[in-house]
């Protein structure tokens, strides 16, 4: 009897474990899954369920759910025979990114593009009357140079910069140099829209009869100079945007530059110390030259960050006063004006901006490690 017993426990077993019935636990399981996900995420999705169980359902699917997830279809495909599995085994890993860079991605991107030959309602096709507009109307001219402008300034200053400071804290102590790295770096923990609001104050004007609270103009005032509202002044209020952006990105320059650095080989520079080599030709003929990869990307990085600058324009001045750029018109052409056809042309000229230096960048990282 208890032998019999035991072998209707191993037959119920090996239905489970063995044959075709391992192969039906195998799909179940990723199907259960992706159900549990799908209604979890249906879940987090409502707007009137306590926010502490949304965030601890979104904590457990978003750990364990994809993981279970990937589990349960590796489970399929260890099922499969072997020539099968080594095929469809990659695309276990890379399906789900593949998936979401496809819907968050390609898709808007086509329909961006798509939206761009249309007009403001995206009902009527006008072609390329869009584009015409971004290249000809007198505002958008203004922007396109104000985008040029921010990209030369703003891409040489913080490389420069952040190069310079990455060669002199080089040689400070240990203490001194994470001091002065700290220190310089903090700006990039401050949003753009965070450091607009403390350059703001930096900025303001009062009435020369009144006292000053604006730092830079307590300064001029104080060596008997005139207050300058740095925002209305045609001549000057992009160069005063354009500092804020050098502010916050020098540090994340000389970070990435300083790591550079300190991987040139030490023998390197002290042979050409003993050659008779001055600081400036060793700066100029050797650290840049033995750099020039890390300084590339890193000027790439900036290029693209600048050529989208929106946060600092818009709370600054809205792009009023003709600091306008391409980004903050496209914002305005959508929200304000209701515009989608110019707003998408717009975006589409920003990506095919940025795609030959992001294309440029990519081929630089292949034959480095090649």
């Amino acid at each position: 009897m208890v032998q019999r017993n035991e072998e209707n426990s191993r037959s119920w077993g090996s239905l489970f474990t063995e044959g075709p019935g391992r192969l039906i636990v195998a799909l179940i399981v990723p199907l259960v899954t992706f159900l549990v996900l799908w209604q979890s995420f249906l879940f987090m999705r409502d707007t009137e369920a306590p926010k502490l169980l949304i965030a601890i359902v979104a904590l457990v699917v978003g750990v364990g759910g994809v993981w279970a997830l990937y589990l349960g279809t590796n489970m399929v495909i260890e099922r499969l025979p072997m020539r099968m599995r080594d095929t469809l085994r990659p695309y276990l890993f890379v399906g789900p990114a593949m998936v979401i860079l496809g819907v968050y991605l390609v898709y808007p991107t086509v329909g961006t593009i798509y939206l761009s030959f249309f007009d403001n309602n995206s009902e009527n096709f006008v072609g390329l009357q869009n584009y015409v507009f971004a290249f000809t109307d007198p505002d958008m001219l203004i922007a396109l140079r104000n985008n040029v402008l921010w990209i030369v300034l703003v891409t040489g200053f913080t490389v420069s910069f952040g190069l310079i400071i990455a060669v002199l804290v080089d040689r400070l102590s240990k203490w001194e140099e994470t001091t002065a790295k700290s220190l310089i770096f903090l700006p990039m923990a401050i949003s753009a829209v965070g450091a607009s609001v403390i350059w703001s104050f930096m900025y303001f004007a009062q009435p020369a009869s009144r006292p000053q609270i604006g730092l830079l103009n307590a300064i001029i005032v104080g060596l008997g100079g005139e207050p300058v509202d740095f925002m209305i002044n045609r001549a000057i209020n992009n160069f005063a945007l354009i500092a804020i952006m050098i502010w916050l990105l020098t540090g994340f320059c000389m970070v990435i530059l300083s790591s550079a650095v300190k991987g040139v080989p030490e023998e390197l520079l002290e042979a050409a110390r003993i050659d008779g080599a001055n600081e400036f030709e060793i700066f100029f003929k050797i650290l840049i030259p033995t750099i020039m990869p890390t300084i590339i990307t890193v000027a790439t990085t900036i290029f693209i960050m600048v050529l989208k600058v929106f946060d600092i324009v818009y709370v600054m001045t809205n792009g009023r006063r003709d600091t306008e750029v391409v980004a903050n018109r496209m914002f305005n052409e959508l929200f304000r004006f209701g515009n989608d056809g110019r707003a998408s042309a717009l975006a589409v000229i920003l990506l095919v901006a940025v795609l030959p230096i992001i294309i440029a960048n990519i081929r630089s990282l292949r034959e480095r490690r090649s």
